[in-house]
């Protein structure tokens, strides 16, 4: 996944190092030499991560750091302030004006494409977030109202060593967290069946099962796929942390856990998943204002259009791969003149059901109109959405559709086209044209397959 990620130093050779590093792994990088540039350059270009360093003259980092998270626009950017300031009361510092993360010069490379990977993943996953939510806000008409954060954060801590389990567990007591503590993966398993975890703490060390696998785990679970997971490490043990970045795994800790810095960064967490689950709440209940289509659950054409505008925009800005699959269903009118429209209605609600199950939880799926549907593909490539496609004509083709009233079951395929967006000067309907250019090359070719459009 590549980012956009902005590297603020006043020393030129340290920005030249920072840049080489970034680019040999494919990140195009911005430059800034202060912190006045640098706060321009954030409001203008939303990189996708800001590497800020602590040291500078007229404006120091740290000043920079709250200045971006007080301005609305670049408040969700993520920033990572790197310095040769090794001192916890540094960090401290740092976390408290809003800094995402520490890098200590000499910038340890494991470390770095880490933590950028990771914070690139969460800022783009807020920005669809809020982004589906801002649409929905201006089709109701209103502002939807952040809620305070409230209640008791409940953690629970992976830990075999249960001094300290007991250290850890004190510590986040101490400011009114309710804390569950498990000795090996499988306990904490068990634990997290009762849904109410916000944030996972785990030992790097704790035997009788991977905490590794268990990132895997909860990343492939829907039900746990955006707990936060905090992982403690060995200092001189960069390369199980920044594995676990890779597998989905949000901040690490070294050993010895500072207590201030456990409660920073644990805050830190918590305040994230409240967020997330408001932008999700807000954006659930959004859906009933006339968004959505009534028969499938899928969003109507009015949403769709309004989403299409801003991915295009986006798509126009940064250059970021999005395509645009189109399907309808095959001779659907002779499933109405033959069986009756409520049993079009319910092949309609199942086709709704088996898209939603075949695309991604970041995809936007939508019905149009009459028998034809979208789905739009953020940060997806012509053969990765075509893939996608295909999928989804299997499943639809593999199981029967089953009429309610009579138990009938139908034989239903779906033609299907795909088309890309072009990086530069695409535009909605253009993007839709092609896409219904190549569905209809699809009809033209025999039905039941998927045709892609080149260009």
């Amino acid at each position: 996944m590549s980012a956009r990620v902005l590297v603020v130093d006043d020393v030129e050779a340290n920005v030249k190092l920072l840049e080489a590093k970034l680019e040999s792994e494919y990140f195009d990088v911005l430059s800034a030499y202060n912190g006045r540039s640098a706060l321009e350059i954030a409001d203008a270009e939303l990189p996708d991560v800001i590497l800020l360093d602590v040291m500078m003259p007229r404006m120091d980092g740290f000043e920079v750091c709250r200045q971006l998270k007080a301005n609305p626009r670049t408040a969700d950017v993520p920033v990572v302030m790197v310095t040769a300031l090794s001192e916890v009361a540094d960090r401290l510092r740092g976390l408290e004006v809003g800094a995402d993360d520490f890098l200590t010069k000499p910038v340890n490379d494991i470390a770095l494409f880490a933590r950028v990977r990771s914070l690139a993943r969460l800022k783009r996953m807020m920005e669809e977030w809020r982004l589906r939510e801002g649409i929905c806000g201006r089709f109701a008409g209103r502002d939807i109202a952040p809620d305070e954060d409230t209640g008791t954060a409940r953690v629970l801590i992976i830990e075999e060593d249960q001094f300290a389990a007991a250290r850890m567990a004190e510590t986040l007591r101490s400011v009114s967290y309710s804390v569950t503590c498990a000795a090996n993966c499988a306990q904490a398993q068990m634990l997290l069946l009762d849904g109410d975890t916000e944030l996972v703490i785990a030992s790097l060390s704790t035997p009788n099962g991977d905490p590794l696998r268990l990132v895997t785990q909860c990343r492939a679970n829907e039900a746990f796929r955006q707990l936060p997971i905090l992982l403690i490490a060995e200092e001189t043990d960069l390369i199980r942390p920044a594995k676990g970045f890779d597998l989905g795994a949000n901040d690490w800790l070294f050993r010895p856990v500072e207590r201030n810095e456990l409660l920073a960064r644990t805050a830190i967490q918590v305040r994230r998943k409240r967020l997330q689950d408001r932008l999700q709440q807000n954006y659930q209940r959004s859906l009933s204002l006339a968004l959505t289509d009534e028969l499938t659950g899928l969003y109507n054409r009015r949403y769709l259009l309004a989403h299409l505008d801003e991915l295009i925009e986006r798509v126009n800005r940064d250059g970021m791969n999005s395509a645009l699959v189109m399907f309808d269903i095959d001779h659907f009118k002779r499933i109405n003149d033959t069986y009756g429209h409520a049993a079009g209605d319910d092949v309609l609600r199942e086709l709704g059901a088996r898209t939603m199950n075949s695309v991604r939880r970041v995809d936007l799926a939508a019905r149009v109109g009459g028998e034809e549907f979208v789905v739009v593909m953020p940060e997806t490539d012509l053969a990765n959405a075509a893939a996608v496609a295909e999928r989804l004509r299997v499943a639809v083709a593999k199981e029967p559709f089953i009429v309610r009233a009579t138990g009938e079951k139908l034989a239903v395929t779906i033609s299907i086209g795909v088309a890309a967006a072009i990086a530069t000067g695409d535009h909605r309907d253009g993007l839709l044209k092609r896409a219904d250019e190549a569905l209809y090359s699809a009809k033209k070719a025999g039905r039941n397959r998927v045709i892609t459009r080149l260009d």
